[in-house]
């Protein structure tokens, strides 16, 4: 199935222009319902801007309104070529001369919105150099004052599947390094009550070692829900 271009940006502009149901547009922009509450809460695609489908022959007008009346209905999408993928290639991706001028500006884009993707994800996204990269993000290139940052697909430089399979992969590291930091915790802090209770008399104690530390994680497991 395909996607409107800028999945998310495109669900921003529904939730402040439309009277949509949540169900319509992430059906639509390939999100999940509760992604698009979070937009709609703020909770979520802070900092990104709306898209309207409309004016990038997305969507029509009509479509719109048609769906608005009809909240069973699902809004149609106008296909366009570059949210279809493509089979998998081989070799460093080619840019058409017409492109080359636009890779600063997309590689401006990827940094300041996924800062924390690799140089070799956004080398396979836009077919750029590693130096190039460097002199965008260290705001060295020599035509820094002119790059508008610019989302590569909108560019015709990469398709949305690459872009979110880049994204996901990224998110889905982040995530890990968030439950490792969670563990290492935990267990710091249970090694330190451990310690504690060794230098402690626990024969005087009316608990035992066992539920102290029982009592323990359940202390840090509080601290970590607030």
């Amino acid at each position: 199935m395909a996607f409107p271009l800028m999945r998310k940006a495109t669900a921003v502009w529904l939730v402040e222009n439309t009277s949509l149901t949540f169900l319509q547009i992430a059906n639509f922009c390939g999100l999940h319902e509760l992604e698009v509450s979070g937009i709609a809460d703020g909770e979520v695609a802070n900092g990104i801007r709306g898209m309207d489908p409309v004016t990038s022959n997305q969507l029509t007008s009509d479509e719109i309104k048609r769906c608005e009346l009809d909240p069973n209905s699902k809004l149609e999408l106008i296909i366009n070529p570059a949210t279809i993928g493509e089979t998998k290639r081989r070799g460093p991706r080619y840019t058409p001369l017409s492109k080359r001028q636009d890779k600063p500006a997309a590689i401006a884009w990827l940094v300041k919105f996924y800062p924390d993707l690799m140089d070799s994800q956004i080398i396979k996204l836009v077919g750029t150099t590693k130096p190039t990269i460097k002199a965008v993000r260290e705001r060295s290139h020599w035509n820094i004052t002119n790059i508008v940052p610019t989302d590569p697909v909108l560019l015709g430089l990469c398709k949305q599947l690459e872009l979110d399979s880049a994204i996901s992969k990224l998110e889905k590291k982040s995530n890990i390094e968030v439950e490792n930091n969670s563990k290492n915790k935990k267990t710091d802090f249970l090694n330190s009550i451990n310690s504690d209770l060794a230098l402690s008399d626990l024969d005087k104690n009316d608990l035992n070692k066992e539920d102290i530390l029982k009592n323990a994680e359940s202390i840090f497991e509080q601290k970590e829900k607030n």
